[in-house]
């Protein structure tokens, strides 16, 4: 029996492998001459890094790099390893909130007219000098409104304003921008492909853009949301102006409207036009690129989870891409969760066929954090013995023998 185990971290105690160890380790208590597959995943959010460097054995690189604020943090980033469905294309995977995050900026500081996405940009130049020309991008948690400025700088564009100097940072400065000059962007750009994990369809302008939607919680205040949405508009224009037609960078039109431009203050809008960026589901990223899709394949069951499962699993969280892809091969999935919401009957629908709560008793969230590996192998080998009971229950109503 080939069992593959593909979850998700659970958020502050386990990261996604720790979770596939928990659940094999229970499982092989009721199950031990399974073959098991163990894949961690993730939805192209925090810890899509360490789930990638898991799954293909990769190595993850830790570099210093321009802050949010300006100021020097530790970033990473990570190299995946031989076992990637890539093969042998160096891929990156980037965080931007490792470089450019909200979480790292105290309340008091939180400013988008200053917040600059330039480390972001220096991770991607770290991992081009490492050789990699395959990039996977999550861009949420940032704390920047700047469209990707800072980015575009770190890589050698020019943001110019009327006197010909170069733009200062964050979305505040954008009103100056007068002139593009990408003739500097780093050549390897040119060669490399990049997949940018976006799960809104946010258009970098408007009443659903990037400003109004993600400001406020980045520090903006109604006025600072104004005045960062004209700016990300005038942005819009010049890049459409002095990018169309530009050989070599995609054509800027419609670059304000398009969905999911918005997304981490605007840098995926940067992306599409300046690195030939294509805007993708991350679910549907992470699990192409760590081969899911072949190891479900001849599978007698896929187990999964996610450190909640409730009614917006279904919105294209880690156990719904799973079970997208175990469905595409008539797959039967079971998920655990660290906790389920009331609603979490709402994955049956969506090609999960039964879940099951890691968390078997009343007990404070700290207890269910510490014990969260204790629980999850617990509730794996309840999992599997459940199995094992209705194939003997099945093998006694068929007059044979039950397997084993």
């Amino acid at each position: 029996m080939k069992i593959v185990i593909a979850p998700d971290s659970f958020k502050e105690s386990l990261s996604a492998l720790a979770v596939a160890d928990a659940i094999e380790a229970g499982m092989r208590a009721v199950f031990p001459d399974a073959h098991y597959v163990k894949i961690p995943v993730a939805d192209g959010g925090e810890g899509t890094v360490q789930a990638l460097v898991d799954a293909t054995g990769g190595a993850r690189v830790e570099q210093r790099v321009t802050g949010p604020l300006g100021e020097p943090v530790d970033a990473f980033y990570g190299m995946t390893g031989e076992r990637g469905e890539a093969g042998d294309t160096p891929t990156a995977v980037i965080e931007m909130a490792a470089a450019s995050g909200l979480e790292g900026v105290p309340p008091h500081r939180r400013d988008p007219l200053l917040a600059t996405s330039r480390g972001t940009g220096e991770l991607i130049r770290h991992a081009l000098d490492r050789g990699a020309r395959r990039f996977i991008l999550g861009v949420g948690g940032s704390a920047t409104n700047d469209g990707g400025a800072g980015m575009l700088q770190a890589l050698g564009v020019r943001l110019l304003d009327a006197a010909g100097r170069e733009l200062g940072p964050g979305g505040g400065a954008l009103a100056q921008l007068a002139r593009i000059d990408a003739a500097g962007l780093d050549a390897r750009v040119a060669d490399a492909e990049f997949h940018i994990a976006c799960d809104v369809d946010n258009p970098l302008t408007g009443p659903r853009g990037a400003s109004a939607i993600f400001g406020p919680q980045k520090g903006a205040t109604p006025e600072m949301v104004a005045q960062l949405d004209a700016n990300l508009a005038h942005y819009a224009r010049i890049v459409e102006r002095d990018m169309d037609g530009n050989a070599g960078h995609a054509a800027g039109r419609g670059i304000a409207a398009m969905p999911g431009a918005g997304a981490g203050g605007g840098i995926a809008a940067a992306m599409v036009v300046f690195l030939h960026g294509r805007l993708r589901p991350g679910i549907e990223i992470v699990t192409e690129a760590v081969g899911l899709d072949a190891a479900v394949q001849d599978a007698d069951l896929v187990v999964t989870g996610e450190g909640r499962i409730d009614g917006q699993t279904v919105g294209g969280k880690t156990p719904m891409g799973v079970a997208r892809v175990a469905a595409r091969h008539g797959k039967s999935v079971i998920a655990i969760g660290g906790c389920l919401a009331p609603d979490a009957d709402a994955v049956h629908a969506h090609g999960i066929d039964a879940v099951f709560a890691a968390v078997s008793r009343p007990c404070t969230v700290a207890e269910a954090l510490a014990a969260a590996q204790d629980n999850v192998r617990t509730a794996a080998r309840n999992v599997a013995a459940a199995l094992m009971l209705g194939a003997r229950l099945g093998a006694s109503d068929c007059g044979t023998a039950a397997p084993g």
